[in-house]
């Protein structure tokens, strides 16, 4: 018996100190980090610079700090699936010494590869290109898409999307898009053309033009498009301060008449918002044959112009599949005309299957990705790590009030500065109750 004993508490402390599975050989996974600098004739150091991996299985982190041939090696990992991340910063003095690009403010480079599989059999070297991304103007503040309890709360009617002026001077809201991203939703259906990271190859779809850049890796594509009106000074907003874009922009804590005359309540109003005092809201009822009977226009607030759209109204997607872009264009741009595709189906599609805005990448202000909150449910990543090289969550899922919000970096004279470094993992936090213009 002792002897026994003696051998589980051995292989315990064995189990403990090298995370093992059972009958699963430990490996090694080598790294290699470089700059995605296309051909700008520049290069940057890729000494020191630190790589982090999260263990899907446990949840706990290592990291490592590469050489100066950009190289590292994590030893004697336990097989299973891992997140890789890596952030570097590069100071505003050294990214003008090094490029001759004026710049104020430090420039920020992400990298990630994510649900990434690492056993015996799969030990090529990963290589890491590290990407810029726009930092700071407009940023996607807080996002509450999972929803009010269905029987207790709001359902889904009070719905989100707050967006932020993270600069030091006014910005003008007018002609700002706001959109939803599309991209896979499902790890089983096999209908679609992928890439090998095994999200949708958009090349592949009907019709796809592809002399003006690559359809996977400099456009995205909108599940919804909105507006914000005005005449390029309708809607000034001020330093640190947001405009909210409410699904429907009414006091969800409290009764209201639904488009069928019937009331619409909720049993407990501690659980969901008032966004009767939101700045715009996204009304479908002027166009839909059919609209859902509480998407009531409130006539203090003003409507986006809905370009695209999916459903009965702004319904963002509850368990997570899903992303949130920003972007404004210039004058030479006429977003409307822009093309549109179907999904990169292996069969033609019908005519009646509906079609996606390509966005350019170039345009966009700050983009963030969603994603569900239990790690098996999770999808090959929509976003390029020059736009978001993470994602975020709400960690108790649908219908539970939660938002994601940004964290708070600093405070200057009094106005709050969000964090912002292109990796949404690190950017964001979130909130067990959803609250308009509440900090973290």
């Amino acid at each position: 018996m002792k002897k026994i004993l003696f051998v589980i508490v051995i292989g315990l402390l064995f189990a403990c100190k090298k995370e093992h599975l059972p009958d699963v050989l430990p490996t090694d996974l080598n790294v290699k980090v470089a700059f995605d600098l296309a051909n700008s004739g520049y290069t940057f150091p890729v000494a020191n610079i630190t790589v982090r991996i999260k263990s899907l299985i446990s949840g706990r982190y290592l990291s490592l700090t590469t050489n100066d041939k950009g190289t590292g090696t994590f030893s004697d990992l336990p097989a299973g699936r891992y997140d890789v991340d890596v952030s570097y910063t590069i100071s505003a003095s050294d990214y003008t010494a090094i490029t001759g690009i004026i710049t104020t403010k430090p420039v920020i480079f992400n990298a990630a590869e994510k649900n990434k599989l690492i056993n015996k059999d799969n030990q090529a070297e990963l290589i890491l290109n590290l990407k810029s991304g726009t930092i700071g103007t407009w940023l996607i503040k807080q996002v509450y898409y999972a929803g009010s309890d269905r029987t207790l709360g709001a359902l889904y009617r009070d719905q989100f999307i707050e967006i932020y002026n993270n600069t030091d001077q006014i910005m003008y809201a007018d002609s700002l898009y706001i959109s939803e991203i599309w991209g896979r939703q499902s790890t089983t259906n096999t209908n679609y053309n992928f890439q090998a990271n095994g999200q949708y190859d958009w090349s592949k779809s009907l019709n796809m033009i592809i002399t003006n850049g690559d359809p996977n890796t400099d456009f995205v594509y909108a599940k919804t498009l909105f507006m914000i009106p005005g005449n390029g000074k309708t809607y000034p907003v001020k330093p640190g301060e947001s405009i909210i874009l409410a699904q429907t922009a009414l006091n969800h804590k409290s009764p209201f008449t639904g488009t069928d005359g019937q009331t619409i309540s909720v049993r407990n109003p501690e659980l969901t918002v008032d966004l009767s005092k939101a700045d715009f809201e996204a009304y479908y009822g002027s166009f839909l044959p059919k609209p859902l009977d509480s998407d009531i226009d409130n006539p203090l607030v003003p409507n986006v112009e809905v370009l695209s759209y999916t459903g009965t109204d702004m319904i963002l997607d509850n368990p997570g599949r899903t992303g949130i872009a920003i972007f404004k264009v210039d004058g030479t741009q006429n977003v409307k005309n822009w093309p549109m595709y179907n999904e990169p189906l292996k069969t033609a599609p019908s005519p009646t299957v509906r079609k996606y805005y390509q966005i350019p990448s170039k345009y966009i202000i700050d983009a963030m990705e969603i994603q569900p909150n239990v790690a098996t449910s999770r999808l090959p990543k929509k976003l390029g790590a020059d736009l978001d090289a993470g994602f975020a969550f709400v960690p108790k899922g649908a219908y539970t009030s939660q938002s994601v919000i940004r964290k708070t970096e600093k405070t200057e004279n009094g106005r709050v500065v969000l964090k912002d470094t292109n990796n949404s993992t690190e950017d964001f936090n979130f909130l067990d109750i959803a609250l308009p213009r509440a900090f973290k």
